[in-house]
């Protein structure tokens, strides 16, 4: 029997999209919280700081658990990368994780240690770069898409004084704009995964 499974997201668009991207997959889901044995929990942790604040208690209160829980960090790298991970990997290393690497794997960082919740981390948008949701779901706009440059070039062209947005927000502002000129404009992340405006079966996905 496998253990309890909780995927832990920052909000409503990541859960979305996690959500829309392991059922295209077939990973096996929790039916609006009715928890079976071998099914996936999204669970929506309310933003970085309350996921980080409150991980050391959660992981007390699943250590020990048999069969082993799994828990999933997907979390945003934002502006610096190693910034976010030397605040995971120190509330890891004083709860007693031993081998937390300086930084994470390319691949996404899986930790096993007996006692201890398996434990794995993906930093969006792919372990590597600094960046968030929007940077990760940009990977998987089909290669052959002709409306994402003109998403970037009309962003790019409004100049300085009027953009009301964050230059940190650059990429929020270009994949909006891109969902907006779908078939069916305006949908969000995760719907567009599943109507196919955005690939599924990308490399990154």
């Amino acid at each position: 029997m496998m253990g309890r499974m909780i995927i832990l997201v920052e909000g409503a668009d990541d859960s979305a999209v996690v959500f829309h991207l392991l059922t295209r997959h077939g990973l096996p889901l929790a039916d609006r919280g009715r928890l079976s044995p071998g099914q996936i929990v999204i669970e929506d942790g309310r933003g970085v700081d309350h996921i980080l604040e409150s991980l050391p208690t959660r992981l007390k209160a699943l250590s020990n658990e048999q069969p082993s829980p799994r828990i999933g960090l997907v979390l945003d790298a934002d502006r610096d990368l190693p910034r976010r991970w030397d605040a995971i990997r120190n509330r890891l290393v004083d709860f007693g994780y031993g081998a937390v690497p300086n930084l994470p794997e390319a691949q996404g960082t899986v930790l096993q240690q007996d006692d201890l919740p398996i434990l794995g981390i993906w930093l969006m948008p792919d372990n590597r770069l600094s960046g968030e949701l929007e940077d990760f779901v940009q990977l998987l706009v089909p290669a052959t898409d002709t409306l994402w440059p003109r998403a970037e070039q009309v962003v790019q062209d409004i100049p300085l004084a009027e953009r009301l947005f964050p230059a940190h927000d650059r990429m929020k502002a270009m994949m909006h704009t891109w969902l907006a000129w779908q078939h069916e404009p305006g949908r969000p992340m995760g719907q567009a995964i599943t109507k196919r405006f955005l690939d599924p079966d990308a490399p990154s996905a």
